[in-house]
């Protein structure tokens, strides 16, 4: 990986194109590198996702969920518990997350 000097950006590859050579570009400001020998890339390396872990567990809405009226969208029962967390800026309103107290099927309104 090539880091743009100017902003700290990581820069991007573009191949040989119509006589022009090989370079690195910044996709935000104008800093060019141009490769007058060909790039041999040495390794890759894949990358791997996390699991995407939730923000309320269900256990956790079961201990300090309130219940209330709201209509489950996978099936239609009319009580849930809730709980609600500011996940974004204070001038923001507040997430509110349900669990259906049927299906107890996880949804969230912002």
């Amino acid at each position: 990986m090539e880091f743009c000097p100017t902003c700290g950006n990581m820069l991007q590859y573009e191949l040989t194109h119509m006589g022009r050579p090989s370079r690195f570009f910044c996709p935000t400001c104008p800093y060019v590198c141009h490769l007058e020998s060909k790039v041999k890339i040495k390794r890759r390396q894949h990358l791997v996702k996390k699991e995407i872990e939730p923000v309320f567990s269900k256990d956790d809405m079961k201990i300090g969920g309130s219940e209330t009226d709201a209509t489950c969208p996978f099936c239609n029962f009319g009580r849930a518990l809730f709980s609600q967390v500011q996940i974004r800026s204070a001038d923001e309103p507040a997430t509110t997350f349900y669990q259906c107290l049927k299906c107890e099927k996880m949804w969230r309104e912002d």
